[in-house]
């Protein structure tokens, strides 16, 4: 569909730079307002009422990939979450360590995105270091790790949930909305969360329908924060060899956002470290979430509120491994520290 919208200086690569940062922007001002995270879902003083955000979120982003998928925009048969050999022992310790670092540093990778945003540098000096874990994960020293596990694989007759796509779009979606009406968020926020899902599928048809190209092809990419991460950290620093991507894009897009909405609503502060300790926590978890988010092939976003909609086993089994990591963690933590004062600030 590329050809067709009139763009003759620039090509479909560089278009979706663009694409990505309105995206970004979009996502930013949304989940900053809404204060949008799995990790407060599950584990957070609020977690009820962010449950109930988070699965609105949910039930708007499966909603609409399934019918992208219907219309025949878009199609997930060769998408890396559609392979038929699971590599499941990746994805269980990949979920397992990127649930234990965001309890560690307080928020998952997108969440701190956010924070970034509003002035956190706590949030900041964790995603450099969660970047940097995560491209020696992918591509540097720590890359064996990630081919031996994943070598370990289960062989599937279908890559996506068993049955009709339909029946599984409603169960999914009914069930997150009947959670999110009771859960006690309110009405604006939930609205809010609902327009922040639908950016899921307008990723997925954003680059895989309208800026599609047969002769510059781009990658079917929608919210993810890991590679894109690990992607920003490498174009910084070697942008004369490469350009930006989507990645690049998405992660401006969401800084960008979020600072917006900080300041508009007067909530921007700068904050920081308390204590070495403190430090010590979060940078340990900021490598757990590194390595884990590439292991599991998504964090939070990528695998869990873009990677569900798609009805992919693996994209189910990450999010499932980051909740049971997230939860043992935080058992841990809370066993340890029961009665201590001095408990970890908020974000």
């Amino acid at each position: 569909m590329f050809e067709s919208l009139g763009f003759e200086a620039l090509t479909a690569p560089q278009v979706a730079v663009f694409f990505a940062l309105a995206l970004g922007a979009a996502y930013g001002i949304f989940a900053e307002q809404t204060k949008f995270c799995f990790r407060r879902a599950l584990i957070g003083d609020d977690r009820r009422a962010a449950m109930g955000v988070w699965l609105t979120a949910l039930a708007a982003a499966i909603l609409g990939t399934q019918a992208a998928v219907w219309q025949g925009w878009i199609s997930f048969d060769d998408h890396r979450f559609m392979n038929a050999d699971l590599p499941w022992l990746a994805i269980v310790i990949g979920g397992l360590l990127f649930g234990a670092g965001m309890v560690l540093t307080r928020g998952c990778a997108s969440r701190l995105t956010v924070l970034t945003g509003t002035g956190n540098l706590r949030a900041l000096t964790v995603l450099a270091v969660f970047a940097i874990a995560a491209h020696a994960t992918l591509k540097g020293t720590l890359a064996p790790i990630r081919t031996t596990l994943s070598a370990q694989t289960l062989a599937l007759e279908s890559a996506a949930l068993p049955g009709n796509p339909l029946i599984w779009t409603a169960l999914l979606a009914l069930a997150a909305l009947v959670f999110a009406l009771r859960s006690g968020a309110r009405s604006g926020m939930l609205i809010l969360a609902a327009l922040l899902g639908l950016l899921v599928p307008l990723g997925w048809v954003g680059t895989g329908f309208i800026l599609y190209d047969d002769f510059d092809p781009i990658a079917l990419e929608s919210l993810s924060f890991t590679s894109p991460w690990s992607e920003t950290l490498f174009w910084s620093i070697a942008s004369t060899s490469i350009p930006a991507g989507f990645g690049v894009g998405l992660i401006g897009g969401v800084l960008g956002g979020a600072l917006f909405s900080s300041l508009a609503a007067r909530r921007f502060a700068w904050q920081s470290f308390s204590s070495p300790r403190e430090t010590g926590r979060y940078l340990t978890g900021a490598v757990l979430m590194g390595i884990g988010g590439v292991l599991a092939g998504g964090c939070t976003v990528g695998a869990g509120l873009a990677g569900v909609p798609t009805l992919s086993i693996a994209a189910v089994a990450a999010l499932a491994s980051i909740a049971v990591g997230t939860l043992a963690t935080n058992a841990v933590l809370s066993s340890q520290t029961a009665g201590a004062s001095g408990a970890v600030p908020a974000e």
